[in-house]
């Protein structure tokens, strides 16, 4: 049996990084593969060094992308604010730290054993920044994979945890640690309060993906951000549902 922690989008929470790593240890795993945007977030370059110490293949993200080459322009207010705050978080690394998230990787084939290959990548094989949605049309999800399809595919960027079967492969998104959506929808951000990962086992030719999610301190991890003087504090804060831990 071969047994991968699959996790993506920490986002700069290491106080989530942490809870999810602390379970992921308890696990008999072969090993861990991380799907990218690993620093844009409250503590950047220590979330990024927790990263990297694991060892482990780690795909080049939408923001490492952005953090190196340039934040895209904004097309509202919300884009507005997140620019702002990506470029405070951003001042953060070192010129290093940065040079490290340059040279992440667009994708990375990982091997599940007896044969089977997982492809793994931060939005799609050829972009970073598209997103693969259980409504994304079985079409032009195949046009998005093209070539590079294997049989198991393993995606991030969404922030919204999937596993979704094509004819010829799983897909399967392991959510957010940092920053799970608890909700999707344009102009709209809704945050959950809790952390989320995959573990994917494989043995004899048969296939377990098991979807997680587990709570850390989001009141302190708030806390922290209010007083951290990033832009728009409240704002971002007030985006977290936190009624949802109490099941409103």
């Amino acid at each position: 049996m071969k047994r991968i922690g699959v996790i993506s989008d920490p986002h700069g929470n290491l106080m989530a990084l942490d809870a999810v790593l602390a379970e992921l240890e308890r696990e008999e795993l072969d090993g861990i593969v991380c799907l990218g945007d690993l620093a844009v977030g409250p503590q950047p370059a220590e979330t990024l060094a927790r990263v990297m110490a694991l060892d482990c293949p780690v795909v080049k993200g939408n923001w490492e992308t952005w953090f190196c080459e340039g934040i895209p322009a904004p097309e509202d207010e919300i884009g507005e604010r997140l620019l702002e705050i990506g470029e405070f978080w951003k001042a953060q690394l070192s010129a290093e730290e940065l040079a490290v998230l340059q040279g992440l990787p667009p994708t990375v084939e990982l091997d599940l054993g007896d044969g089977l290959a997982a492809l793994c990548f931060h939005g799609s094989p050829s972009s970073n920044e598209e997103g693969i949605y259980s409504v994304t049309p079985d079409e032009t999800l195949e046009q998005m994979l093209g070539d590079a399809i294997t049989p198991v595919v393993f995606c991030g960027h969404t922030h919204i945890q999937m596993l979704r079967r094509l004819e010829h492969a799983l897909v399967v998104n392991p959510g957010a640690i940092g920053l799970p959506f608890s909700e999707w929808a344009p102009h709209t951000i809704a945050i959950a309060p809790w952390a989320e990962y995959g573990i994917v086992s494989h043995d004899d030719g048969r296939l377990h993906v098991d979807l997680r999610r587990t709570t850390y301190d989001v009141a302190a991890l708030l806390s922290m951000s209010r007083g951290s003087g990033m832009p728009h504090a409240d704002w971002w804060a007030d985006c977290w549902q936190l009624d949802r831990l109490r099941g409103g």
